[in-house]
C-alpha cells in the first residue's frame, strides 16, 4: 500500500470513530420515562453495588451509583460555559427533596442540592452540547449526558 493511500485510510477511520462518538447514548430514546423504570432500593448499601457518597457530585461522576442515608444531603455541581451550557438537573424517582444549593452560578453551570427524606432510588440527569456552536466554526449536534443513580437507605 502506498503511504498516501494508507494515511487517507487511517484518517477516514479516525473520522468515522470520532463521528460515531457524537450523539446520544445508545438505548436512550429520549422522552420522559416513568419512575417505575427505576429499580427498588436495596435492603443495604453493601449489596447494592453503590458507593457511599463522600462529597459533591460533578461531571466526572457520570454513570455512578451512590448510596445516601436518610437525612443526608447530596450536592451537584456541573461546570459549563455559555457555549456549552448544562441543562438544569432533572430528578426521576422518590427519596430526595430539593434543598438550597447555596451556590452562585456562572453562565452554563448547573447546580442543585437534595436532602434524602425517605428510602428510594432516584436518577439525577443533565445534558449539554458536546461541541460549542459558533457561527463560521466547525460544530456537531452531539450531546454529553450526565447521569447518577442515588440509592437512599
Amino acid at each position: 500500500m502506498r503511504p498516501t493511500i494508507h494515511r487517507t485510510a487511517l484518517a477516514l477511520a479516525a473520522l468515522t470513530l470520532l463521528l460515531a462518538g457524537c450523539g446520544t447514548e445508545a438505548g436512550d430514546e429520549g422522552g420522559g420515562g416513568s419512575d417505575s423504570a427505576l429499580p427498588s432500593p436495596p435492603p443495604s448499601s453493601a449489596s447494592s453495588g453503590c458507593t457511599t457518597l463522600t462529597g459533591d457530585l460533578d461531571a466526572t461522576d457520570s454513570g455512578d451509583t451512590v448510596c445516601l442515608a436518610v437525612g443526608a444531603t447530596v450536592r451537584v455541581s456541573l461546570d459549563g460555559n455559555k457555549d456549552r451550557p448544562w441543562q438544569p438537573v432533572d430528578v426521576k424517582g422518590r427519596g430526595l427533596e430539593a434543598a438550597n444549593s447555596g451556590v452562585v452560578l456562572l453562565p452554563g453551570d448547573a447546580s442543585a442540592a437534595y436532602k434524602a427524606v425517605s428510602a428510594g432510588t432516584v436518577r439525577l440527569s443533565s445534558s449539554r452540547p458536546l461541541c460549542a456552536t459558533e457561527t463560521g466554526k466547525v460544530s456537531c449536534k452531539g450531546i454529553q449526558e450526565w447521569r447518577i443513580t442515588v440509592v437512599v437507605t
